[in-house]
């Protein structure tokens, strides 16, 4: 369960998250639109601890998000995902895991098979087209099989096959009772895949379905 009560965010004169209230539940996928600039992706990095709230609350199973406790079981694809040019795609997922020591050899095998990049995984980051480097950051979500899943432009660089990729990965991974976040511009893929849809403007957030 993640809870959100009366989140508030200012960055110099920008209000960029404006008093947000918000349950979210296992098994479930909710979908975010709204304008770029909208306070999607601050949500997001909120509710990663990635930045403190000036007032309001952020609570995970119980545990208070902030700027001291981070929830760890998260795994996040911001837009423009970043990794290091001169290893491979298998390299920079092993180097990953080395962190927490919960994925093996074989399990970033399988995630690299499950986004299109087993052919691929030996070669070096930066020759990577931009959709290969979205691909590898699909995997790097799902790698440590997190219980939230946050994924924010998720199709962007993405070929159809691509996408078709992402579609099944987040069924998949909601059948397994995971809490899924997911902003898109594209609007077929979010009435498709989420339970609910919030707008965001201006730093305010409402339910649309």
């Amino acid at each position: 369960m993640i809870k959100v009560t009366k989140a508030f965010k200012k960055i110099g004169s920008n209000q960029v998250l404006s008093e947000i209230n918000l349950e979210l539940e296992s098994a479930k996928v909710y979908g975010f639109q709204g304008e770029n600039g909208s306070g999607k992706t601050m949500l997001f990095r909120a509710i990663c601890g990635f930045i403190r709230l000036d007032s309001g609350c952020i609570e995970i199973d119980d545990l208070i998000i902030d700027g001291n406790a981070i929830y760890n079981d998260i795994g996040l694809l911001l837009e423009n995902p970043s990794f290091i040019d001169e290893l491979s795609g298998f390299n920079n997922l092993a180097m990953i895991a080395s962190i927490r020591k919960i994925a093996d050899k074989n399990r970033i095998i399988e995630v690299l098979d499950k986004v299109g990049l087993k052919h691929a995984m030996n070669k070096n980051y930066k020759t990577y087209s931009l959709g290969m480097k979205q691909r590898l950051g699909l995997a790097n979500v799902i790698l440590e099989d997190p219980k939230i899943l946050i994924f924010d432009e998720p199709t962007i660089a993405l070929d159809q096959k691509g996408v078709d990729s992402l579609i099944d990965i987040i069924k998949e991974e909601k059948e397994k009772g995971k809490t899924i976040l997911v902003s898109s511009h594209e609007k077929n893929i979010i009435e498709e895949l989420c339970d609910k849809i919030f707008f965001m403007e201006n730093g305010s957030l409402s339910e649309i379905s």
